[in-house]
């Protein structure tokens, strides 16, 4: 079945493309592989394209937020345009099945990772990442610093010099407001949260600056503009480098959530190759690489050995929060709507 993704990209103008193969990058005639993912940008989905292409795979992606993906597969599960899917975390894939929008697949290397992190049958974890809010060294001392999300919007000295997403659509961004309401869950509460949590993110985004479009955290900590916001640890190593400033990660009491990504394919791909792709994706060499390339700690057992021990560590270091992900799987796209129509 050919899939008119081009025409697609064009006429939806929230849909980049970040990398299209032609058809001599895999084998000649093929239809691409069509990825949705939110998880390409820094160059990993150039990075990924080539190695994909070297290894016989034409492959294209659609790149957009987390739950713009997820909003995206839901609309389309009629008549599905992607094939695959990946980078999505727990929430957003536990949501996408429920929509009937996955195939049960079970990967080559399902046996080398932890069971129960994906759900053992249509969506299969590859990397884990902890979600984190960082400041700038410049900054803060370490003593001074803040200790938790809460120190932003309690202390007066915060206020204004941390940013807050002007937009909701990220992963990243529903994770840190998952993490925030997570500690204040009630069920006689207003969706399922109580006054003083409510309160609190209110608090969180008045005190707040908002996040300019086409304007990268890193860049406005390193003018001086802001001190502190959310990061991804990847994200964390690669902007360090490309703003060249240092930031530290704040380690709370209560943990941080700790997102797991996963790989899945999409129910209705008639494309020939998705199952051997997801193969090779997960597989522990090409894990290992992406770990070296992008900071990532894999969760492929036989990856680990080769993967950047750093990134490992790192990632290690961090105490994983406890969070019911089925109570936010329940409400996030609530709280979303709350939080857009009261609180931005």
């Amino acid at each position: 079945m050919f899939k008119p993704v081009a025409a697609l990209l064009t006429v939806a103008a929230v849909a980049l493309p970040l990398a299209a193969c032609s058809s001599s990058d895999g084998e000649s005639g093929d239809d691409p592989i069509v990825i949705y993912s939110n998880s390409t940008s820094d160059g990993r989905g150039e990075w990924l394209t080539d190695q994909a292409s070297e290894a016989g795979f034409n492959i294209e992606f659609v790149d957009l937020g987390g739950g713009d993906v997820q909003d995206r597969l839901v609309a389309e599960k009629a008549n599905p345009i992607a094939d695959v899917v990946f980078g999505l975390n727990n929430v957003y894939f536990e949501n996408i099945k429920a929509e009937d929008v996955l195939e049960s697949y079970t990967p080559s290397w399902s046996d080398k990772v932890e069971a129960g992190l994906g759900d053992d049958d249509t969506y299969w974890p590859i990397v884990r990442e902890p979600i984190m809010l960082v400041y700038n060294d410049a900054a803060f001392t370490e003593a001074d610093a803040p200790k938790d999300w809460s120190d932003l919007w309690e202390q007066d000295r915060f206020h204004d010099r941390y940013e807050v997403a002007s937009g909701l659509g990220g992963a990243t961004t529903q994770m840190v407001i998952a993490g925030i309401l997570s500690r204040y869950l009630d069920e006689n509460g207003d969706l399922g949260v109580s006054d003083e949590g409510w309160k609190a993110i209110e608090a969180y985004y008045k005190n707040g600056q908002k996040s300019v479009k086409g304007t990268d955290l890193y860049a406005r900590m390193q003018s001086g503009e802001i001190d502190a916001g959310q990061m991804w640890l990847a994200g964390k190593a690669s902007r360090e480098k490309e703003y060249g400033i240092k930031t530290s990660a704040v380690h709370p009491s209560t943990g941080v959530p700790m997102a797991t990504q996963h790989v899945a394919k999409v129910a209705g791909s008639d494309n020939p190759k998705v199952e051997e792709f997801i193969d090779w994706f997960g597989s522990a060499d090409v894990q290992a690489s992406w770990s070296r390339e992008f900071f990532t700690a894999p969760v492929n057992e036989d990856a680990l050995a080769d993967a950047d021990q750093t990134a490992v560590e790192e990632t290690d270091s961090f105490t994983a929060q406890d969070i019911d992900w089925q109570i936010v799987a329940e409400n996030l796209s609530a709280w979303v709507e709350k939080i857009e129509l009261q609180y931005l």
